[in-house]
């Protein structure tokens, strides 16, 4: 297949994708919404306003960026590891893998699903804090870059996820066992400099403080870590999942039968 085959076969799947989350919009788009509300009202305004500031900022400022991210995080991968696992339930991932489509059409188009509901997920979030807090935006380019890349990250890690998973209940085992424990403990809600020398170590380990970082110094202008390590560990991660899902796909490993 050309250039110019692949690049509709692109916007066929990317076209699929993004119908699939935007046509069921009350289940997808609203319950982060109301999710992100709950957040503000209990952890913002009721803990918040005993907390006092955090990092120069009102506590419901301070976390304003962590939950736009962990929202997106969450929108993003789920798109992925629930549509593309579909996709082998269904047997259709087989109509592809015979095509002449290549494979990094197929993570591109299925990464541009999880992108594409992660980043409107984003928006809806940052809007409804606006009801909530003061927000500005320190420096808009590395906001963007930021929470793009972020989605593409955890885009790839629900493909691997559900190129590995064999039934539904596989699907959501990262994300209650891995995914959500480290998004709680990246930052989110506390600034890591707050914890105890070795706990502050350890979590420098965890790659989500990195992403709510960045974030956070796109928008505030303060970060826990460097704004040029957060970019590093975001790349490194988007290189080593693109590269072992690209493997999985064109071995066919938990695709064919």
């Amino acid at each position: 297949m050309d250039i110019q085959g692949q690049l509709i076969a692109l916007q066929t799947i990317c076209v699929k994708e993004i119908r699939r989350f935007t046509r069921i919009w009350i289940q997808t788009l609203v319950p982060p919404a109301i999710s992100v509300i709950l957040y503000f009202v209990i952890f913002g305004q009721l803990i918040g306003g005993r907390i006092g500031n955090m990092g120069g900022y009102p506590y419901i400022q301070y976390i304003v960026p962590g939950l736009i991210m962990m929202s997106v995080i969450t929108n993003a991968y789920s798109n992925v590891v629930s549509s593309f696992f579909g996709t082998k339930f269904q047997r259709s991932i087989e109509e592809l893998l015979v095509s002449p489509t290549s494979n990094t059409v197929i993570i591109l188009g299925f990464v541009t699903g999880g992108v594409a509901r992660g980043l409107s997920v984003g928006v809806i979030v940052t809007a409804l804090s606006l009801f909530f807090a003061k927000l500005t935006i320190h420096n808009i380019w590395v906001t963007m870059t930021i929470v793009f890349l972020t989605s593409v990250l955890f885009s790839l890690g629900g493909l691997i996820n559900a190129i590995y998973a064999t039934k539904f209940d596989d699907i959501s085992i990262v994300p209650t066992f891995v995914l959500t424990p480290l998004t709680y403990l990246g930052g989110v809600f506390y600034s890591i400099d707050l914890l105890p020398t070795f706990w502050a170590v350890v979590s420098r380990g965890n790659p989500i403080v990195y992403m709510v970082s960045g974030f956070r110094y796109g928008i505030l202008g303060v970060s826990d870590v460097g704004l040029a390590a957060s970019y590093a560990m975001i790349l490194f991660f988007i290189a080593g999942l693109y590269t072992w899902a690209w493997v999985l796909i064109h071995k066919g490993i938990g695709i064919r039968s």
